[in-house]
C-alpha cells in the first residue's frame, strides 16, 4: 500500500467494498479501474503487479482506484466466477465517474483480474460507454478471457508464463491482429520482472 492511497467503501450488489484510491501529482486526466488475479488462489488489491499498475497510471496523471473481490479482505459477499465481480467493479466505475465526471476511463487487469475487466469492457461498450483503452497482464486467454477485446488494447505477457502458456495467448490475439509485449524471462508472477510493466504502460500509452 502507497503512503498515498486513501482507502473507502462503496455498497456493492452483495454488501460492502473495500476500495483504494492513488491520485496524481498532477491534474487527473483520467480514471484507471484495475482489477487484481483470482480471489481463490491469494489476489487482492495489494498484489504487486497491480501496484505497478497503479504507479504507472498515476505517473501518467490518471486517478487509479482498484477493490478486493467479493469475500477478499474488508469487502463483503462470496467468489461470483467473475459475473458477480464484474457488476461490482461498474459499481465502482459510477462512483469515480461521479466525483471524476468527464474524464475517459482507462480498463487494467492482472490474471483473473483481465477476465472481469473484459467483461465489464464489453457491458460498457453495450452501454454506448466504452472504455478509452484496456492494458491486460497476464491475459487468461484459453481459460476465462472473452472471445475479443477492442483493437487498441496493450496486451503485456510473460516469456515463461507457466499459468497462460504464450502459444495460448498468441492463438487467443492472432485472430483479433493484437500486438503483445512480450517480457523476456518473466513467469506468470513476474518475479524479478515487475518493474517492465510500469515502464510498458508509461511508454505504450
Amino acid at each position: 500500500m502507497n503512503a498515498n492511497t486513501q482507502k473507502f467503501h462503496v455498497a456493492g450488489p452483495a454488501g460492502r467494498l473495500e476500495c483504494a484510491l492513488d491520485l496524481p501529482e498532477g491534474e487527473p486526466l483520467g480514471i484507471a479501474l484495475l482489477a487484481h488475479p483470482h480471489p481463490l488462489y491469494g489476489g487482492t488489491m495489494d498484489n504487486k503487479v497491480v501496484q505497478m499498475m497503479v504507479r504507472a497510471f498515476t505517473s501518467l496523471n490518471y486517478v487509479s482506484v482498484r477493490m478486493n473481490f467479493r469475500g477478499v479482505g474488508g469487502s463483503q459477499g462470496t467468489h461470483a466466477d467473475g459475473l458477480g465481480e464484474t457488476e461490482d467493479m461498474a459499481v465502482v466505475l459510477e462512483e469515480m465517474k461521479k466525483q471524476y465526471p468527464g474524464l475517459p476511463v482507462a480498463l487494467g487487469g492482472y490474471s483473473f483480474g483481465t477476465y472481469v475487466q473484459s467483461l465489464l469492457q464489453e457491458r460498457l461498450a453495450a452501454e454506448g460507454n466504452p472504455p478509452e483503452r484496456m492494458v491486460l497482464v497476464s491475459a487468461t486467454a484459453g481459460r476465462w478471457v472473452t472471445d475479443t477485446v477492442p483493437g487498441n488494447t496493450l496486451l503485456i505477457h510473460g516469456e515463461k508464463d507457466d499459468i497462460i502458456p504464450l502459444p495460448d495467448l498468441f492463438d487467443w490475439a492472432r485472430p483479433q491482429d493484437l500486438p503483445v509485449v512480450v517480457v523476456t524471462g518473466a513467469d506468470h508472477l513476474f518475479n524479478r520482472k515487475v518493474h517492465h510493466i510500469r515502464e510498458i504502460i508509461a511508454e505504450m500509452w
